[in-house]
């Protein structure tokens, strides 16, 4: 068994332990990192959402509009540092509904998260005096814009997005919020924490060695070869397989893992513009079917459940730069915890469902209903507690830390999920949020009675 030193050794080589690296060798000059994970770093869960960031969540509190708003503004120092290495952009968030209580519902709901630090409102009610609409830039990202435009009158909604061909009466087009490469913004984080003198090894962490004072080593096993690496600080950031790790120092995280998928398809039609931001229907959906399809689904249990009902949330986005077609369509329609598999199973009806769910926004994709080659369905497990915050911080164990939990929200908060872990464990200064995301937390017996009236869908797309 080979012997190694590290001054801190990371299990797992996503977004949440690539960046928990940078922060720990570049920012805190803590160079003796040892990043560990059995698969090449970023190829787990990290490139397997929308890819998409955004500061607009839900309370209770402002702690993670404070969080994420902390976590663009790393990522804003780092795209105008690097070039803009990663594609950032701010082409923003839009939320569309046809009803009308739930147009009520989004107004309320953007004035509270407003109130709470994601920006101003601006409203739009077809009046001439109405505001100016910032057009925003389809590349690159813009710092100035900020907070949401709320547009009440449907023929604004038309005129500013075609496409929609009328079907929604009110829109919340968000504006601190976009998309970037996930695989590009991992990559830069780990090459710079490299010059810095972080290393990566490819191999299982499969012990933990504790003495009276914690942390003493960490056991490695690799295809051919075998570690003990002596360390007096070890993170978890095992993503998905956060309780597995845990376990190897006694901790059962109190988490679960979804499965999300999410489809891509080729637009040849141009029915979505290349310049749309990212778009999420926020209503209920009936599947469309013909009366002959109706027919056919009605008349097996197995089928039926596809004429009920789905939930709201179905979204998408342009993939790919100016000569792309191709369009990112995600809907979490099924959230039932579920064992992690790899490669994780799909429904095999799930693109056809969410190419069906989508025509409810865009009618217009309805002439790709049985017409466009099969999409490609790929997809990742979201680990994520009961009230869907993260976990950063020490644990019971001295010398032990978590990150973890970031439920499909790691790549955009990400940057702030690692200062913050590199501030645990270097004992630096650490900002207000910070105590809303240790494990401890659920101690609090305050804590535990808002649990009751919160759950693992909240700030959830």
């Amino acid at each position: 068994m080979e012997k190694l030193k590290a001054d801190v050794v990371i299990c797992g080589a996503g977004m949440a332990g690539v960046s928990a690296a940078y922060h720990l060798a570049v920012k805190q000059g803590i160079r003796k990192v040892l990043l560990v994970d059995e698969r090449a770093p970023l190829t787990l869960t990290s490139d397997k959402s929308t890819e998409a960031y955004r500061n607009w969540w839900p309370g209770p509190g402002d702690t993670m509009v404070r969080f994420m708003n902390r976590s663009i503004d790393l990522l804003d120092r780092l795209a105008w540092e690097s070039g803009n290495y990663f594609n950032m952009n701010r082409r923003g968030y839009v939320f569309l509904t046809a009803r009308p209580d739930q147009a009520r519902v989004m107004e309320r709901v953007a004035r509270e998260i407003s109130d709470l630090g994601a920006g101003p409102i601006r409203t739009y009610h077809g009046n001439p005096d109405d505001p100016s609409y910032p057009d925003g830039s389809r590349e690159g990202y813009d710092p100035a814009l900020n907070g949401a435009e709320l547009v009440l009158d449907p023929a604004r909604v038309r005129s500013q997005y075609p496409f929609i061909q009328g079907t929604a009466i009110a829109m919340l087009h968000v504006r601190r919020c976009g998309w970037l490469s996930a695989q590009q913004l991992g990559m830069y984080l780990l090459q710079q924490a490299k010059e810095a003198g972080a290393r990566y090894l490819m191999g299982r962490v499969s012990g933990v060695g504790m003495g009276k004072a914690g942390v003493e080593s960490v056991q490695v096993a690799g295809e051919k070869n075998q570690w003990e690496i002596a360390t007096r600080s070890f993170v978890i950031a095992a993503g998905p397989l956060l309780k597995q790790a845990g376990a190897l120092v006694g901790i059962d995280f109190p988490v679960f893992n979804e499965l999300h998928g999410k489809i891509s398809f080729r637009d040849p039609q141009g029915v979505i513009p290349r310049e749309a931001p990212l778009m999420i229907w926020t209503d209920p959906i009936k599947l469309p079917w013909s009366e002959e399809e109706r027919e056919l689904l009605a008349g097996s249990e197995k089928t039926r459940w596809l004429l009920e009902e789905f939930p709201s949330g179905v979204h998408f986005r342009p993939e790919g730069g100016e000569g792309s077609r191709t369009l990112l369509a995600l809907w979490t329609y099924d959230i039932k915890p579920q064992e992690p598999v790899w490669p994780p199973v799909f429904d095999p009806e799930y693109a056809e469902i969410v190419l069906r769910g989508m025509t409810g926004m865009v009618p217009g994709l309805s002439v790709y209903l049985g017409k466009t080659a099969t999409p490609f369905v790929d997809g990742g497990y979201y680990c994520k507690t009961q009230e869907n915050r993260p976990l950063i911080g020490p644990l019971p164990v001295q010398g032990a830390f978590v990150i973890g939990a970031l439920s499909g929200f790691g790549i955009m908060a990400g940057m702030a999920a690692g200062e913050l872990l590199a501030n645990h464990v270097s004992g630096s200064a650490l900002p207000e949020y910070a105590p809303a995301f240790l494990l401890s937390r659920y101690e609090d017996p305050e804590y535990k009675k808002l649990l009751q009236s919160w759950d693992a869908t909240s700030g959830q797309l």
